[in-house]
């Protein structure tokens, strides 16, 4: 269910569990897991580490972190790329899962979506400064003025319209 809803309609997320009966007891047990993935209907699970590609592998993360967040105590998890190759509804609900686990534990998440920032508790702005010899990068939190700005900059490009300011407000 979760894989569906995180933009992989054919979304299918297996654990294979090996176990060598001859081997020595080890402190990392005797067993072989290895995470299997089919992103796509009618294709076999594969190794993730294989077929995944990285905005894949955050959206798997996401749905096992969901799927496991009400079994944890509070964490801290980053994510970065979740929004690669995603947009519109998809990326609402990613943005929604990415809340729904900020209300249990701390969760930072790099986007470039405004569906996705806009679902945030709190948002933080990440420039890049370069004076051509040196660059630096600026973290800034932004109120609630600066994020409809920011808000309306990633749906509407370089020239911020009034529409634009709108529809960043809704969301």
């Amino acid at each position: 269910g979760l894989m569906r809803q995180l933009g992989m309609p054919g979304g299918k997320f297996e654990i294979a569990i090996e176990t060598e009966t001859d081997a020595e007891p080890a402190a990392s047990g005797s067993d072989r897991i290895e995470f299997l993935v089919s992103a796509n209907p009618g294709q076999p699970a594969k190794p993730v580490a294989r077929v995944a590609s990285g905005g894949e592998l955050s959206r798997i993360s996401l749905a096992v972190q969901v799927a496991a967040a009400h079994r944890h105590a509070r964490t801290c998890m980053i994510f970065d790329e979740v929004d690669a190759g995603i947009g519109g509804g998809v990326a609402e609900i990613v943005g929604r899962q990415l809340r729904e686990l900020g209300d249990r534990g701390q969760v930072l998440c790099v986007t470039h979506l405004a569906q996705v920032a806009s679902q945030a508790h709190h948002q933080l702005r990440v420039n890049k400064l370069t004076d051509g010899r040196t660059s630096r990068t600026a973290v800034s939190a932004l109120g609630p003025d600066e994020r409809v700005e920011e808000l309306a900059r990633m749906l509407g490009g370089v020239e911020i319209t009034r529409k634009a300011r709108e529809h960043a407000r809704e969301m």
